[in-house]
């Protein structure tokens, strides 16, 4: 009875290379994936900061107005948060 050949050997797998990314590269990659986030963070912090510039002044009517607006503005960036995760989660299924 004749004995079996050895199994061939086994090939190494190339294993991909993944770089370190910077703080800025991130930052730019996450921005062209989901850009309303961060234009929605500057709107919110552009209307508070008008908001406590008219609160300084005396203009409580115009600070509480930004105020408002401020709370719309982090409820858009929030939805846009969401909206961009699903997004990326509905890309990843196909």
């Amino acid at each position: 009875m004749a004995a079996e050949p050895p199994p061939p050997p086994l090939e190494p797998i190339v294993l991909p290379v993944f770089r370190e990314e910077s703080f800025g590269d991130k930052f730019l990659r996450k921005t062209r994936e989901n850009p309303l986030v961060p234009l929605g963070c500057l709107c919110t912090v552009g209307i508070l900061t008008y908001g406590l510039i008219n609160f300084k002044r005396g203009d409580t009517r115009k600070s509480q107005l930004m105020m408002r607006a401020r709370i719309l503005a982090q409820g858009l960036t929030v939805a846009a948060l969401l909206g961009g995760m699903a997004a990326t989660a509905m890309k990843s299924r196909k």
